[in-house]
């Protein structure tokens, strides 16, 4: 898919950025719902479209003091919502079609992680963590998908991570749902196909922010080194505006992940020497 024009070069029908094509009428300006908002990945994708200047922005974040702060920032909609419980994630939506009257892009950006031995794991953090990283998502989606495949056009942005592809060691709750958002979002692509409702995985390695720190533990490895927020946010931008399915932060985390593919019992050996 070629860039995407700026708004007074587009025609009346042409395709919007994420796939927004508007029926009749002037050219509005698309929606991007974007969780997670308050903080972290989330907000640096906030300031990023909202940089762009072509979207209505809707934010959904749980801290309501920050997710005020960044709408005041970007010009968004504030949606306060906990997307560990049904019943947030089915406000969130229901606030989010109330105030725009659709959805043409999400961006899943909402997660929490949990670092330690899995046989060390309390059962409630089993729970919560896959209900906001993985549960909350689907339902989500589930929500806001139909709108899209019947205008035609939309496209859906999770953020996986390389844990979920390649899997490791004292993450493997947290690898597993990020390992089902991978296999979510192929089994959604079989569905649209045909479509112009797309589908996105972008799987960052370490990314600086608050992350590690509520999780309770300090990122320690060597490799891959934490990268921005903002450079997480740039290529999700890039990948919704081009139309691009699975992408890597940075990208040469594509090459493990190959090899995991490819030869996953000598990518388990080097992993277990190497950490």
């Amino acid at each position: 898919m070629a860039p995407t024009p700026r708004p007074e070069a587009t025609p009346r029908h042409e395709t919007r950025p994420g796939g927004a094509r508007p029926a009749s009428g002037p050219v509005a300006r698309p929606v991007v719902l974007v969780t997670g908002a308050s903080s972290g990945i989330g907000e640096a994708v906030a300031d990023r479209f909202a940089a762009d200047g072509r979207w209505r922005l809707l934010l959904g974040g749980r801290d309501e003091e920050r997710l005020a702060a960044v709408a005041r920032r970007t010009g968004g909609g504030a949606l306060r919502a906990d997307l560990g419980e049904r019943d947030g994630v089915e406000r969130l939506a229901a606030g989010a079609l109330e105030r725009e009257g659709r959805v043409d892009t999400l961006v899943a950006a909402a997660g929490i992680g949990w670092a330690g031995p899995f046989t060390r794991m309390p059962a409630d953090d089993i729970d919560r963590l896959i209900t906001l990283n993985l549960t909350s998502v689907v339902h989500l989606v589930r929500l806001l998908l139909p709108g899209m495949a019947e205008r035609g056009a939309g496209r859906v942005v999770m953020i996986g991570s390389m844990a979920g592809r390649v899997g490791v060691g004292n993450e493997a709750v947290y690898a597993a749902t990020k390992g089902g958002l991978l296999a979510f979002a192929d089994s959604l692509r079989y569905e649209l196909a045909g479509s112009r409702v797309g589908v996105t995985v972008v799987l960052p390695g370490a990314v600086d922010t608050p992350f590690f720190a509520r999780r309770g533990a300090p990122y320690h490895r060597d490799r891959p080194r934490p990268v921005p927020a903002e450079r997480v946010a740039e290529v999700v931008w890039q990948a919704v505006v081009r139309g691009r399915d699975d992408v890597f932060v940075p990208s040469w985390l594509g090459m493990p992940a190959r090899l995991h593919g490819a030869v996953p019992g000598f990518f388990r050996a080097m992993a277990k020497r190497f950490g």
